[in-house]
């Protein structure tokens, strides 16, 4: 079943990051990950100011469904977007 274009950013060792994926992948929505704590240098910088612009406190996850985002570990936010309620 097809979904709006997802995208996490993520850092690897937050808790309600891996959460998220986890939901995303026991719901079978395929989804675009960056872990932006794996990234250094100038792709740092870059993705770090793509956040700023989505979320401005810079906080983790920070999920992108469609044109809508979430911030933090929201089920209810993402079954919603990904119209799954």
């Amino acid at each position: 079943m097809p979904h709006e274009r997802v995208k996490l950013y993520t850092l690897s060792t937050c808790s309600h990051c891996k959460a998220a994926k986890k939901l995303l992948n026991d719901l079978g929505v395929e989804y675009e990950c960056t872990d932006v704590d794996l990234v250094s240098g100038a792709e740092r910088d870059a993705v770090l100011a793509e956040v700023r612009k989505l979320n401005p406190q810079v906080s983790f996850p920070t999920i992108i469904i469609g044109n809508t985002i979430i911030v933090g570990n929201r089920e209810d936010k993402i079954r919603e977007a990904l119209d799954l309620e």
